[in-house]
C-alpha cells in the first residue's frame, strides 16, 4: 500500500494536507519565542496548514505562540486550520464555553475549527457534547472532537444525542505504537471519524532510527519523513509531529511527497508487527 496525503477521505479538512504542527512544548522556554514562532510560520508556507493546540499546553502560553504567528502570516494567505482542546475538569456546559473564549482570545481568532475534549473525566459526555454543539451552532467552532478515546469509549459517544457528530478522534499513533490498528482505526474509519496522530515520531526516538533512516535514504529523505508518511499511509490519519525548528520542520514536510512502497511497508511491519489482538489505549 502507497502512502496518500489527499484529503479526501477527510472533508472538514477542505483540501488540506494530513500533516501538520504539533505544539505540545512550544512557548515554554525550549527556544526563544521568535524562533518557535517563526518555524511555525514556516510550516504553514510548506503546507503543514493544520496547527494542534490545548489550553492545557504551557497554561496557554502555546496558544498564545501561535496567535502571534497567525497574526505574522504573510498577507494573504491561508489561514491553517486550528485545533485545540478543553480539559476533563471544563467539560461542563458553562466551563466549555468559558475555556473556549480564553483559548480563542490567545489564539486571536473569532472561530476555532474543530475543538476536542483532551480525555475523558467525570463530566458525562452528552453534556460535554451539548456545550461543543451549542459552540458550533453559534459559529464559534466549526467541527468537535475528543481526544484518547478509545472504541469503547467511542461506541458510547455514538450512543448519546447528536455524538455522532464527532469527526476526529485524536490519539497517539506512530510505527512503535500501533494498537490502535486491531480496532479502534477500523471503528473509526466504518463510521466515518478521521484520527489525528499525535506524537507520531514517539518521543523523538524514531529520529535517528536506522531502518527508518536507511528507507529514507533510498527516497532522498529523512527517516522522520518515513514515519509521518507511514502514520498517513491509509489517508484516515492526520498526523501532527511538533518541532520548535524550522530546519526540522523543513525535514517532515518531505513526508507531503513521499510514497512508500510495499517492500518499505514490509520492512517496518517486521520490525514493529501490527498488533494481533486488543491492546490497551497508549495516553501520554
Amino acid at each position: 500500500m502507497s502512502t496518500t496525503n489527499e484529503s479526501s477521505a477527510l472533508p472538514f479538512l477542505e483540501g488540506r494536507a494530513h500533516l501538520g504542527l504539533g505544539s505540545w512544548h512550544l512557548g515554554q522556554g525550549r527556544r526563544d519565542w521568535d524562533t518557535e514562532m517563526q518555524a511555525l510560520i514556516a510550516g504553514v508556507q510548506l503546507g503543514l496548514s493544520v496547527i494542534d493546540t490545548a489550553e492545557m499546553y504551557g497554561d496557554g502560553l502555546s496558544e498564545e505562540l501561535i496567535g502571534d504567528a497567525l497574526r505574522q502570516l504573510p498577507p494573504g494567505s491561508r489561514q491553517p486550520f486550528l485545533v485545540s482542546k478543553v480539559l476533563p475538569h471544563n467539560a461542563s456546559r458553562r466551563g466549555v464555553v468559558r475555556a473556549f473564549e480564553a483559548s480563542r482570545q490567545r489564539l486571536g481568532v473569532r472561530c476555532i475549527d474543530l475543538y476536542l475534549l483532551h480525555w475523558r473525566g467525570s463530566t458525562p459526555l452528552a453534556e460535554t457534547v451539548a456545550a461543543f454543539e451549542e459552540l458550533k451552532a453559534e459559529g464559534k467552532i466549526r467541527h468537535w472532537g475528543v481526544s484518547n478515546f478509545d472504541t469503547d469509549d467511542m461506541q458510547e459517544l455514538w450512543r448519546i444525542p447528536q455524538g455522532r457528530n464527532c469527526v476526529v478522534n485524536q490519539v497517539l499513533y506512530n510505527v512503535q505504537s500501533r494498537g490502535i490498528e486491531y480496532d479502534l482505526l477500523p471503528w473509526c474509519r466504518e463510521h466515518g471519524v478521521g484520527v489525528m496522530a499525535y506524537c507520531p515520531l514517539g518521543h523523538s526516538d524514531l529520529i535517528g532510527d536506522p531502518l527508518l533512516a536507511e528507507i529514507g535514504d533510498r527516497h532522498g529523505v529523512g527517516g522522520t519523513a518515513v514515519a509521518l508518511a507511514w502514520a498517513m499511509r491509509s489517508g484516515q490519519v492526520i498526523a501532527i509531529p511538533e518541532s520548535g525548528s524550522a530546519a526540522h520542520i523543513h525535514d517532515n514536510a518531505a513526508a507531503l511527497s513521499l510514497k512508500l512502497e510495499a517492500d518499505d511497508l514490509a520492512r517496518i511491519d517486521a520490525a514493529s508487527p501490527p498488533p494481533r489482538r486488543k491492546q490497551p489505549l497508549d495516553i501520554l
